[in-house]
């Protein structure tokens, strides 16, 4: 067992790996089981029953960088708890599905694309992610390699469509691509007169923000197309000194940047944790947009939080917070023209 060190030794230590090596080392170099980041953090597995390798049909994937963030000593981080497999992941109910949005019956969604809103669709270029949410509602999303004949499909079926204005990327995070294939991708889109909006929908500014690189941004700055991002960031404790010069940068780039989180049970389900991070989001330049109850996935009971529950909590947040820092409550339901709004 190694001897916990404090939580700015691991801040030191990150910083030091990361002007080191680059940000696709960093992914080499991840966390990829439950015992190895316990060791890191100084906890013991029968503290928190961990699953183990040969159990995790969603396999953990935590860079150094996001685990540097997490309390030594603590099994009750919050960032721990959105990244580490156990065996509560087993119960279940009938109500909790595989593909609770009902996403795979869509003939496209297979080939990466999925519309479910009006004017907009979903472009999938990859499956992988820096990070792996143990809440993640594509944790049993049948993604299929997109080749280059399959993307060219793709990429057809949205220029002939004219009623598509917006174009979200995710997947997976689209982040994870080089930037040669992500910004080639951004330009055949923006070459399609009736695309207005490129959203890109990432956890990459706070679970792996050297990805954000010098390169990334000049491409970014020098870009026509009006891009928005969408951050995924669920606690205050996510941000920092890097993410704040991290999320400067592309706001500086001329970059929209707006921020969703998921209500998730022990981890933010409690006013004071939800104003603070309306708060940080905002000091670093981003606008929270849109607060989640948790899809019903298999493997994710133990993480959902009750309608009544959120109800209550966003209760608190109006009290608190002006109007413009509060999200709306907000749960996605298969089948609707859009999100439903819960009040």
């Amino acid at each position: 067992m190694i001897t916990p060190m404090r939580r700015e030794e691991y801040r030191i230590a990150i910083t030091n790996y990361n002007k080191q090596f680059n940000w696709r080392t960093e992914i080499s170099e991840a966390f990829r089981t439950p015992l190895e980041l316990l060791n890191y953090l100084g906890l013991e597995d029968s503290e928190i029953c961990t699953k183990t390798d040969s159990e995790q049909e969603f396999k953990m994937l935590v860079p150094r960088s996001f685990a540097a963030k997490m309390k030594a000593g603590d099994p009750n981080d919050p960032l721990l708890k959105q990244v580490l497999p156990t065996y509560e992941e087993r119960e279940t109910e009938e109500e909790f599905l595989k593909d609770p949005l009902q996403e795979w019956p869509d003939s496209q969604a297979s080939k990466g694309l999925l519309q479910k809103y009006k004017g907009r669709a979903l472009l999938m270029p990859t499956a992988a992610c820096a990070i792996n949410c143990r809440y993640c509602f594509r944790r049993h999303f049948p993604h299929q390699p997109l080749d280059k004949k399959s993307l060219h499909n793709t990429l057809e079926a949205i220029r002939l469509d004219q009623t598509l204005e917006e174009i979200i990327l995710s997947g997976g995070d689209p982040l994870i691509l080089r930037d040669e294939f992500l910004f080639s991708l951004i330009d055949e889109l923006a070459s399609m007169p009736h695309v207005k909006r490129i959203r890109i929908h990432t956890r990459i500014p706070t679970v792996l923000p050297s990805r954000i690189t010098e390169s990334f941004i000049n491409k970014v700055r020098g870009h026509q197309t009006k891009i928005v991002m969408v951050t995924h960031i669920n606690h205050p404790n996510e941000l920092d000194v890097e993410t704040g010069n991290v999320l400067r940068k592309l706001r500086q780039a001329g970059l929209t940047l707006l921020n969703q989180t998921v209500l998730l049970k022990a981890v933010n389900d409690r006013a004071e944790i939800l104003v603070e991070l309306s708060e940080k989001l905002f000091s670093q330049g981003i606008l929270p947009y849109y607060l989640h109850l948790s899809d019903k996935v298999e493997g994710t009971r133990h993480l959902c939080v009750t309608s009544e529950t959120a109800r209550q909590v966003f209760s608190d947040m109006l009290k608190e917070l002006p109007g413009y820092l509060v999200p709306r409550l907000v749960v996605e339901e298969p089948g609707k023209s859009s999100k439903t709004l819960i009040v």
